[in-house]
């Protein structure tokens, strides 16, 4: 994501077992295909208690991401982005995890944190070298912070520092005000997935990026 062009999209997978693979990396091709350069990167995220098959799962996304010029991370794990070859991870938090990632992958790969607890540790991360931070995603709880809060961040961002940030739409209408509010990038998770036809809501969504007419 490094240099990319502003006002596109990160997708973030379900979290996907073994199981689910299959499937998913037919509707992903097809996702990231209905994208054609308006997706930045996809990160894949892993069921919980499938974590020995993570290797397996997105193993099976890296070719469509490479056919499509789309930056490939894997959550929580530097160690397996480098063996997998992928374009690089994202880390939650901006504690030991972020420091060990960003000191095994860069300057060859991305490192990008996301689940910050407050302005210091997005101040933290960008100023510890983190390539993004992210605002607004669903915590490990379920919990996603109101869009409002997301849009305050954001802003408050955009306007001080220069790492691009990226800002999590929970629903589609969301994306045109994270864009005004200056994110760099738009995260996608169910709003995409859990819709009837994830290509066509994918293409819906490629409408809403460009900012708003002065």
């Amino acid at each position: 994501m490094t240099g990319a062009a502003s006002g596109k999209l990160y997708l973030m997978t379900p979290r996907l077992a073994a199981a689910d693979v299959e499937d998913f990396a037919a509707t992903f091709s097809d996702v990231l295909g209905a994208g054609a350069g308006s997706i930045a990167s996809a990160l894949v995220r892993i069921a919980a208690g499938s974590e020995g098959d993570a290797k397996k799962i997105a193993v099976a996304l890296i070719e469509a991401a490479q056919r499509n010029e789309v930056a490939l991370l894997v959550e929580s794990d530097a160690r397996l982005a480098a063996r997998i070859g992928a374009d690089g991870v994202h880390i939650n938090g901006a504690g030991t995890d972020l420091t060990e990632a960003l000191a095994s992958l860069k300057p060859d790969r991305i490192v990008g944190a996301g689940l910050m607890r407050g302005r210091d540790d997005a101040m933290s991360a960008g100023e510890a070298g983190a390539d993004y931070v992210m605002f607004g995603e669903p915590r490990p709880d379920g919990f996603t912070p109101p869009a409002e809060e997301t849009l305050e961040r954001v802003a408050w961002w955009a306007e001080i520092f220069e790492p691009p940030c990226v800002g999590y739409a929970g629903t589609l209408e969301e994306i045109a005000p994270l864009i005004a509010a200056g994110a760099d990038f738009v995260a996608l998770g169910d709003a995409l997935w859990q819709s009837p036809s994830p290509a066509a809501t994918l293409l819906r969504a490629r409408t809403l990026l460009a900012p708003p007419a002065r």
